[in-house]
């Protein structure tokens, strides 16, 4: 009965957030609760393991809140812009190397982790110059997904963040480990771009005369937005990441203080009245509250599921049904189905559903839950541009001027194979171990 509760508590949850008829945060938060009442527990008994799942996630959902703040009025002071610039004035009319910068750009414009951040700096900017080029925007699309798959790897991106929850493990932690991985990956990434590139060209991308590649459109910037920007301080900014930066890497503090007091001081530099920094913090807490508030609703279900003993009655009734052949290779299955699977799942159901039952069976057969993990980073992430249920698919295509159907069908294929040659690249460097 528990088992058959544990699965009807998770279709419902799947089904709920897949039909999106409601927020995850009332989804997350009802249907555990009614799941732990039909075991019997007690309102006492509830709260404890409501406290246990809140215990693993608090610090996650503070970090998202000063992070996403603190890149987006980086953003707003026009750190990034400089660079971008550069990249796009040294690109020319060289293909490859505009689809190379085209990686470039959307992995630093992934830095805070928000994928909607990445695809309003990364295609608006490089899109005129594809079009001048005649480079097909179905590759800007697949090199921005890229991109953001790779990135979403660090502490503040939303899958990582979910996969250190479940696994209730410290999210710099498991960035440390997974950070070389990461480096290898940038490269691929930069690849992958490169490719692109060599293919756009010989469809015929490039071939104009001088005269048509003199101009470059880029569009006019909203007075309000350059109303924001603080080029004076463009050195302060660049040093004050840096530092921050170097500080998450030696973990000489817990990554959310890191964040609390870059976010104090960037904000109070660039935006010293006290108007202007509530109209900063309000144009980007939005997102971020939004994010760590899901996070926190979701600590009821990752409670109830862990210590309701439906996890352990679940996991049972799978292991009964999972063939032992098949089942110490959970991990390499995990990371080929991840493309696929991730595409028609939400990011919360993918992570707070699926992985915890995959990662508890995975370990009866001596697989470590940590490698199915990596392998379901690994595609969902690469996967996030073509999956329907992502509103940033939507906000890409509509950017890149693309129908979102076009692009699936076009990408669906280089999406899934770029994410099984990155698992491989995991499993060669130990990150997914065979068994």
């Amino acid at each position: 009965m528990t088992a058959l509760i544990g699965y009807l508590m998770l279709f419902a949850i799947m089904f709920l957030l897949m039909r999106n008829k409601m927020m995850p945060i009332v989804i997350f938060v009802t249907i555990p609760v009614i799941a732990a009442l039909l075991l019997g527990n007690g309102p006492a008994a509830i709260g404890k393991m409501v406290d246990a799942g809140l215990a693993s996630v608090w610090k996650t959902a503070v970090l998202f809140i000063f992070s996403t703040s603190y890149f987006g009025i980086m953003n707003d002071a026009g750190m990034f812009d400089p660079i971008v610039e550069g990249l796009i004035k040294r690109a020319n009319n060289n293909v490859v190397l505009v689809t190379v910068f085209s990686g470039i750009v959307g992995i630093l414009a992934h830095m805070d982790g928000a994928t909607a951040t990445t695809v309003l700096v990364t295609i608006p900017a490089m899109l005129p110059l594809y079009k001048r080029l005649k480079i097909s925007p179905y590759s800007l699309l697949l090199i921005t997904g890229c991109a953001m798959g790779v990135m979403n790897l660090v502490p503040w991106g939303g899958p990582i963040v979910r996969v250190a929850a479940v696994l209730n493990r410290d999210v710099t932690e498991l960035w440390h480990y997974m950070l070389p991985f990461q480096g290898v990956a940038l490269v691929f990434t930069l690849l992958v771009a490169a490719a692109c590139g060599i293919a756009e060209k010989r469809r015929g991308a490039g071939q104009f005369t001088d005269e048509e590649l003199q101009a470059l459109a880029l569009g006019e910037q909203d007075e309000k937005v350059l109303a924001l920007k603080r080029p004076k301080l463009f050195l302060f900014n660049i040093a004050l990441t840096v530092i921050l930066v170097v500080a998450l890497c030696l973990a000489v503090m817990p990554t959310h203080v890191l964040f609390m007091i870059a976010f104090g001081i960037g904000i109070c530099v660039n935006y010293p009245g006290l108007k202007t920094q509530a109209e900063r913090f309000k144009a980007h807490a939005s997102e971020a509250l939004n994010m760590s508030a899901t996070l926190l609703a979701a600590a009821v279900f990752i409670g109830v599921m862990q210590k309701s003993g439906m996890l352990d009655a679940m996991v049972k009734v799978l292991l009964a049904v999972i063939p032992d052949a098949m089942g110490r290779y959970m991990n390499l299955i995990a990371g080929f189905i991840s493309v696929p699977v991730g595409a028609v799942l939400g990011a919360d159901t993918f992570y707070f559903g699926v992985f915890p039952l995959l990662g508890a069976a995975a370990a009866n057969f001596g697989v470590p839950q940590l490698d199915v993990g990596v392998a379901m980073l690994i595609g969902k992430n690469v996967g996030m541009i073509i999956s329907p249920l992502q509103p940033t698919t939507y906000l890409a295509c509509g950017l890149a001027g693309v129908e979102v159907a076009a692009h699936i069908r076009k990408n669906f294929f280089w999406c899934w194979l770029i994410s099984i040659l990155l698992c491989i690249v995991a499993v060669c460097m130990g990150l997914m171990t065979i068994h």
